[in-house]
């Protein structure tokens, strides 16, 4: 072979190796540059991923050791979603069977293994808003029998699991209701969960796809403390999602206990008797030929004065807090919030507002003093008091004479408090004035922390009204076109129905529009005896009297006592909040002190506490609103001698205070101090002593709460509160 086709096949195998070169460095360009971003995706769902195991949630206990949310065991049928991908038909088939077997519809168990926001996925809480590699619970409390069939069956069932969970329940302890306190549980979001991250980095609790969080009451406020650390389990995932094996993995640590200042006997008694005054009230007829009072809510609150702790808080109409256990259907969440049913899901005690009417004058009467009024006085007290060109009348248009201020609470006189505030208003200036710097009814209204909300340890506390100059320019602001528009249309859609309140809300139009801004003499009379635009919450005025019962002391309400371990070792005592102290002089306390002890004796509420062995001071309430029957209210404390507890309670459109709150507030106390009939039975108080317990309830190491009752486990068939969960 010569030199030349040598060299030939030479330069053919060289140009053939740079080419394989070339195409190889190509492809590698391709893979590592071009592509690097998409085979990195695919390289990231063929690793480890983090399967999680929420931890059993940690228990909510009265103040004696009594659960008011507790957890249980449930047979939790699962489905592993690995099985249903390996599947042909994506597990539609094994569905099915597994449906028919549980006696499902077969719609319902295939919702169930759809993951949250994926296409076709029905809304949570019915999709799977856990993680795609991880087991689809598809029925909880499920029969064992039935349970015991699809395990037996293997074969048929590939990838199904049956085994006890811990779930949340509500014991209901000696028939309590709490359905507003307590709160209820619901699915994270994903923006809750970019929050959480976001959270986690600066050291905090990190929230997981498969968390229930607390969405209202003691479970929404304590929700951090009572969800706990979930375990990990690490496992490896193939392109797909399918498992491929297990790694390693952590136990979950259950959630904290939160020991509340509750007492649950104190709150089944104070439900029940706001139950029963409400129902008792429906059959009375509504002063002035209304015919029967509607007597459609109401609230209770019930409030150690030395601590501010809440002892008891009701809120009627209420509802099952059971709904929520399992998920809450649409009709169901309707019926919730349809007002013709009475918006059974609004707390009355922290949500609700309403003219406090003449419970208000504690607050008025130490600033009339304020303002220079003499507090040993003599007042004349007539049927009515005229403020510019309009006649202010006193309820019923009852007239007492000359009278001093002690009688003038004990009675619940009207027009002397109008004089008071209208009085004060021209020395202010009058409509000139545009300052509420100096108006003592203003100032010490909001010194009872009127106006502002409470601070309870609860969501959805609302702040009232206290409509003083500022509110008054604020609001007309905002509603200065719609009345100027109404002031010309009228009302014609309520003019066909009810001419005189048509023509009332036509002339009211017209006042607001032209001037609605300006703060009036009649706004001043009206705030005096807690009219007009006044608005309060019960849990409100149960401090004003806590204030007034202690000395002065308005304490920030609380409902948490302490937090806790599973195994009962304190984690953080909730400690009294000091909110302020009102500025009401010593002698003007003792003053209210013995007028409040005469309006039970010899006043207003004499006829409902007739014969009852605690003395109790307090005073009634009868708001009047527009078009509505009248607001019953009785704000008090007791034992009056050396008061321990403020009550507060009122009845929308229940007419007078001393007809129906009054006795409410009798009966709550009779649970309380253990009364029966006319006489003090110690036996039967629903606090030992008539005082709350100073301790913390007592918890075995292994979980086990002591009670009054007798020891309780810390869950059904869940003695060890420490146990590994899986929902």
């Amino acid at each position: 072979m010569n030199g030349g086709a040598r060299s030939t096949r030479l330069l053919v195998v060289g140009v053939f190796v740079l080419s394989l070169m070339v195409t190889l460095g190509a492809r590698l360009f391709t893979v590592q540059v071009v592509g690097a971003d998409g085979y990195r995706a695919a390289s990231n769902t063929n690793r480890e991923r983090e399967i999680v195991t929420p931890a059993v949630r940690g228990l909510v206990l009265d103040d004696r050791g009594r659960p008011l949310l507790s957890n249980r065991t449930a047979l939790v049928v699962s489905i592993s979603r690995t099985t249903l991908l390996n599947s042909k038909d994506e597990g539609r088939a094994l569905v099915q069977r597994l449906a028919t077997a549980l006696r499902l519809p077969f719609a319902t168990v295939w919702g169930r293994t759809q993951l949250c926001g994926t296409k076709g996925a029905p809304k949570p809480p019915v999709c799977f808003n856990g993680a795609p590699y991880q087991p689809v619970p598809v029925a909880q409390d499920v029969d064992p029998r039935i349970a015991l069939q699809i395990m037996e069956r293997s074969e048929d069932f590939p990838g199904v699991t049956a085994e006890l969970q811990a779930v949340r329940t509500i014991p209901e302890p000696l028939g309590v209701n709490a359905a507003h306190l307590l709160g209820y549980l619901g699915p994270v979001t994903d923006d809750e969960l970019k929050a959480s991250s976001a959270a986690a980095r600066e050291g905090r609790a990190e929230l997981q796809r498969t968390d229930r969080v607390g969405r209202a009451g003691l479970e929404k406020q304590y929700d951090a403390a009572l969800r706990g650390t979930p375990g990990v389990t690490d496992v490896g995932v193939d392109i797909r999602g399918r498992l491929t094996g297990e790694l390693n993995s952590t136990d979950p640590v259950a959630g904290n206990y939160v020991v509340t200042s509750i007492d649950a006997k104190v709150q089944a008694a104070t439900e029940k008797a706001l139950a029963k005054g409400i129902k008792e009230a429906r059959t009375r007829n509504a002063s002035g030929g209304g015919g029967k009072l509607k007597a459609d809510s109401g609230a209770a609150v019930v409030m150690d004065v030395r601590t501010g702790q809440i002892v008891a808080m009701a809120s009627w109409p209420t509802y099952d807090p059971k709904i929520w256990l399992g998920g809450i259907t649409d009709k169901e969440l309707a019926g919730l919030t349809d007002e013709k049913a009475g918006t059974p899901m609004v707390s009355r005690a922290t949500q609700g507002l309403f003219p406090p009417a003449s419970t208000f004058k504690v607050v008025s009467l130490p600033a009339a003093v304020q303002s220079g009024y003499d507090l040993h006085g003599s007042y004349q007290c007539s049927s009515s008091y005229q403020v510019g060109e309009r006649a202010f009348h006193n309820y019923e248009s009852e007239a007492y004479g000359t009278i001093d201020l002690h009688k003038a609470i004990v009675v619940s006189c009207d027009t002397i408090f109008y004089k008071f505030a209208y009085e004060t208003w021209l020395r202010l200036g009058g409509s000139d004035n545009h300052s509420d710097a100096k108006d003592p009814f203003v100032a010490m209204a909001k010194a009872f922390g009127l106006g502002k909300d409470t601070g309870i340890d609860l969501p959805d506390d609302v702040s009232g009204r206290i409509p003083d100059r500022a509110w008054k320019q604020a609001y007309w602001d905002q509603t200065k076109k719609y009345y100027c528009t109404k002031a010309k249309t009228g009302f014609p859609e309520v003019a066909k129905d009810d001419p005189s309140r048509a023509a009332f809300l036509t002339q009211l139009a017209k006042e607001n529009c032209a001037d609605g801004n300006v703060f009036r003499g009649g706004d001043a009379a009206n705030f005096a005896i807690g009219q007009g635009d006044v608005t309060v919450s019960p849990l409100q005025m149960v401090r004003v009297y806590g204030a007034i019962a202690n000395g002065g002391t308005l304490w920030t309400p609380h409902v948490g006592k302490a937090i806790v371990t599973p195994a009962g070792k304190l984690v953080q005592r909730i400690a009294p909040k000091k909110a302020g102290t009102v500025p009401i002089r010593a002698d003007v306390l003792r003053f209210l002190h013995s007028a409040l002890r005469g309006v039970v004796t010899s006043g207003t509420a004499s006829g409902a506490f007739a014969g009852f062995p605690v003395p109790v001071s307090g005073k009634t309430g009868t708001g009047e609103v527009y078009g509505k029957q009248a607001t019953s209210w009785f704000s008090s404390y007791a034992p009056s001698n050396s008061p321990q507890y403020a009550v507060s309670v009122v009845v929308s459109q229940g007419g007078t205070g001393a007809t129906t709150s009054g006795p409410i507030v009798r009966d709550i106390y009779s649970a309380i101090f253990g009364v029966r009939g006319s006489k003090l039975v110690p036996g039967a108080a629903a606090l030992p002593g008539g005082r709350p317990p100073a301790g913390l309830p007592t918890i075995r190491p292994d979980g086990t709460i002591v009670t009054p009752e007798g020891p309780v486990a810390s869950a059904e068939g869940l003695p060890d509160p420490r146990a590994k969960a899986t929902r």
